[in-house]
């Protein structure tokens, strides 16, 4: 199983949706895990209520925010635009998705920001499928 880890600074939404949608899509061929240079107490609570509604994943009952240091090593590194200096994690194959943030922003913007993170998974688990 190829694992991936989604990263970004706060690890509270972007790399959440990211984990909890490769699970749902792809997790089957990807082990995920999300982590970020810093930890916030809980969630986003947006993307946990949206994520719900679309899904039905509810991402507080299997997930939490972690450091880099508490994922193990992995085989894929994808940072979702950190509008900074991006954290680092060895790795074979790294991206940048270049996900603005949704944070503190409409309902329609995170359902915009979800589904391209949808999208992105599924073309990753085809082209990495074919390796």
């Amino acid at each position: 199983m190829i694992k991936v880890a989604f990263i970004c600074v706060h690890n509270s939404c972007r790399s959440q949706i990211a984990e909890a949608l490769c699970r749902h899509f792809a997790g089957d061929v990807f082990e995920s895990y999300s982590a970020g240079t810093e930890t916030k107490p809980q969630i986003n609570q947006d993307a946990v209520r949206i994520m719900k509604q679309l899904y039905g994943i509810d991402m507080e009952a299997t997930q939490y925010s972690k450091l880099l240091s508490d994922v193990p090593p992995v085989d894929v590194v994808i940072t979702m635009g950190c509008n900074v200096q991006c954290p680092f994690l060895p790795c074979k194959h790294r991206e940048d998705w270049g996900l603005d943030d949704p944070t503190g922003k409409n309902d329609e913007k995170f359902i915009k920001v979800i589904r391209q993170i949808e999208r992105n998974i599924v073309s990753l688990r085809e082209r990495l499928n074919a390796l």
